[in-house]
């Protein structure tokens, strides 16, 4: 059977987009985004967004769609990429989901828990108390409400840490209990063209570490000094793109500009590290293919071969 969409994951760098769009052209497809940092409309250069340029050749969707003083979900993305998985089969163009947070490809292949709208009140709330507290005292927040959901947690993962005190504290349940009850997967895994893209690790470190030169010079100081005039909440996930830190502290005077670069590659890395990991732990059924082999291996795929 043909497959009905193609889902294209891999570390940041691994040359994803580039692969997407190659396909998209060859196939009248459509881009689809699956990247959690992609959505903000005001980083496009330091979360590697693609081009203008890159857009205008084929379509591309759910990139820069979202404002950055908005605390965007697992839960909302799907929704978003539903609606544009149906626009795309409208249109018979064929889906191509391109991006590197895992936790979007499972819940488009595994279903999301059926999980209750948190009360705005109750968001509000603990993100206000969440303002003065660190990482490592929000976590023992969760502890207390729920030790085995903060037993599955890292302090630093602060983002989750507060979804899982919402979740505890506006249905009385831990989120886990919540997560049990799985909602159906929008696509089925074994009627996709799958594929994650390997890099060996020393090559994807100098390839992010160029990278990141390479958005210094094309304005992404610019960007993120803009982000911080809007003086945001600090919760915000946006704040937390890679990179955005250290430069954020170089334009306060805390570090200089070369510190400020070797702290944005350095984090960047240890990013691509984790999401090498979770591929391997998450994803372990899913073809590993080089990004140079990924538009023959897909476009065979799809043509049954």
């Amino acid at each position: 059977m043909k497959p009905e969409a193609v889902l294209i994951a891999g570390p940041t760098a691994s040359g994803k987009s580039a692969v997407a769009l190659a396909l998209a052209e060859r196939t009248g497809g459509v881009v689809i985004n699956a990247d959690s940092m992609q959505v903000y409309g005001d980083l496009r250069i330091i979360t590697a967004r693609p081009t203008e340029a890159e857009e205008a050749r084929v379509p591309h969707c759910l990139y820069g769609h979202v404002d950055a003083d908005t605390d965007y979900s697992a839960g909302r993305w799907l929704d978003d990429a539903l609606a544009t998985l149906a626009d795309a089969r409208a249109q018979g163009r064929l889906p191509i989901f391109i991006g590197g947070t895992g936790l979007y490809f499972r819940v488009l292949t595994q279903g999301l828990a059926a999980v209750p709208p948190i009360p705005e009140e109750v968001r509000a709330a603990l993100r206000a108390e969440a303002e003065g507290l660190s990482d490592a005292a929000l976590h023992q927040c969760l502890v207390a409400r729920d030790a085995d959901g903060a037993a599955r947690l890292a302090p630093a993962d602060r983002q989750r840490v507060l979804r899982a005190l919402e979740v505890v504290e506006s249905t009385g349940r831990p989120l886990a209990a919540w997560q049990q009850a799985q909602g159906p997967a929008p696509l089925a895994p074994e009627r996709c063209a799958r594929v994650v893209l390997e890099v060996e690790r020393e090559v994807l470190r100098a390839r992010i570490d160029a990278r990141f030169e390479a958005m210094m010079a094309a304005g992404a100081l610019d960007e993120v000094a803009a982000l911080a005039a809007r003086h945001l909440p600090a919760a915000r996930p946006i704040l937390k793109a890679h990179g955005v830190p250290a430069l954020t502290r170089y334009l306060v005077g805390e570090m200089s500009r070369e510190a400020a670069i070797a702290e944005g590659q350095a984090d960047t890395r240890r990013y691509a590290k984790r999401q090498v990991t979770w591929f391997r732990h998450q994803m372990k059924d899913w073809p590993r293919t080089h990004p140079e082999g990924a538009l023959e291996t897909l476009t065979a795929a799809l043509s049954g071969a």
